[in-house]
């Protein structure tokens, strides 16, 4: 009777732990690679989460051990990884370039190019935006242009590709196309921005054959997320207007919220976040956060501010209750915040940090900063506390970096890197 009462204490005691980390649980049915791959922006469930091998804690005075490094052409495109095999999306001259790496040695596996013309209205980077996705097999790739292809991963040979731009007569945005590719249960959902009712749009993912598209919805930055929310399985966007929630089978609009910032010229970048029934959107420009309750199909705001987290590009992550993210605009020196879901209150701020991006792994948020520096942040509520930080690249760095095998392997727009975070042995 002891032991039994024994083992329920400590039952108890698991399941207290992992309801506070609730992004740490892992999922039913997932496997060690699943949970330790990288295969698409934000990571394997899309929300910034690491759920793979245990990562160090701190590192020696000199940094974390670089494994190798690679001199790579433009983008803000992130690299991705499944198994031993990295995507990298880039460009060099008048080409965008698909290149499969060995994610152990940075040894070029096999690439394929196609022609870019991709003229920057601001003379920023001229490269791809959008972050790769892998999939059964296969690669989904979204150039600046809206160039939309599906390769082999083993080989990189072409299975399919579509002119999106042709196709759905959208307008050049002003920082052109990156929205990441979502694919699920065998289809592929982007925020493409197009005429006549092709504003958002759904391929099958094996033939690229259009499945529907819905609304007039300008495009945005933001990439879309899969949600079930009760028994409703949807597929959330945030466009340039605001939220539109759809039915994955058929594209039939669930609910709409207007959330936009007030300039033209702005953007939407962050991806929405959900936890229940709740949905997180934040964006800057004078927009800042919400929180909504969906109900039905119908939502219904909980708090909303522009003081509280206004994620200029990076999207925040949450773990329970806890929100970690980016608040102002990257040109004035953003802060780095914890804030509590549900009320919205602000528990601590590193002001003036900067910007960059960030990822969770357990009790540590992994923060890449724009000027190249790495930080190991503790995941609490009570403090902002450094465990370890080293300078890693040159700046800029915007795009998200993938987390996959306990390395990190992170870009700018000149070179990419892998660097271990494993637990010193």
């Amino acid at each position: 009777m002891k032991k039994v009462k024994i083992l329920t204490m400590c039952m108890v005691a698991l399941a207290t732990y992992l309801l506070f980390w609730g992004a740490s649980i892992v999922p039913s049915g997932s496997s060690s690679s699943e949970l330790n791959d990288w295969p698409q922006f934000l990571g394997p469930h899309r929300n910034g989460i690491y759920l793979g091998s245990e990562i160090a804690t701190s590192w020696p005075e000199m940094g974390p051990q670089v494994i190798w490094r690679k001199k790579i052409g433009q983008g803000f495109s992130g690299p991705v990884v499944k198994g031993n095999r990295l995507i990298l999306f880039h460009r060099i001259g008048n080409q965008e370039r698909i290149e499969c790496l060995n994610s152990k040695t940075g040894k070029v596996l096999w690439s394929y190019s196609y022609f870019s013309d991709y003229k920057d209205d601001f003379g920023f980077d001229e490269g791809p935006r959008s972050t790769p996705t892998i999939a059964k097999g296969k690669i989904y790739l979204l150039g600046a242009k809206g160039i939309l292809n599906c390769l082999d991963l083993k080989n990189g040979s072409k299975i399919w590709g579509i002119n999106t731009q042709e196709k759905f007569g959208f307008q050049k945005g002003f920082f052109g196309v990156a929205c990441s590719p979502l694919v699920k249960d065998g289809r592929l959902f982007l925020n493409i921005g197009g005429i006549g009712g092709s504003g958002l749009v759904a391929f099958s993912a094996e033939t690229g054959r259009v499945l529907w598209t819905a609304t007039n919805e300008e495009a945005s930055y933001s990439s879309p997320i899969a949600s079930r929310i009760g028994n409703l399985r949807q597929i959330l966007f945030l466009t340039r207007t605001g939220l539109v929630g759809t039915d994955p089978e058929n594209g039939k609009v669930l609910f709409r919220f207007p959330w936009s910032a007030r300039s033209r010229a702005s953007v939407n970048a962050a991806t929405p976040l959900t936890t229940g029934k709740l949905i997180f959107l934040s964006a800057s420009y004078q927009t800042g956060a919400i929180l909504l309750k969906v109900k039905g199909t119908t939502l219904e705001k909980k708090w909303m501010s522009d003081e509280v987290l206004s994620n200029h590009y990076a999207t925040s992550v949450l773990t329970k209750n806890l929100l970690f993210g980016f608040h102002g605009r990257q040109e004035y020196g953003a802060a780095l915040r914890c804030i509590e879901l549900e009320t919205g209150k602000v528990l601590w701020s590193q002001d003036r940090f900067g910007s960059g991006t960030l990822s969770l792994s357990g009790k540590q948020l992994i923060v890449l900063k724009e000027n190249g520096e790495l930080f190991l942040v503790r995941a609490s509520p009570e403090a902002f506390h450094v465990a370890a930080k080293a300078q890693i690249l040159s700046p800029t760095v915007r795009a998200y970096p993938a987390i996959a095998y306990g390395y990190l392997y992170a870009r700018n727009q000149k070179e990419l890197i892998c660097v271990s975070l494993k637990k010193f042995q």
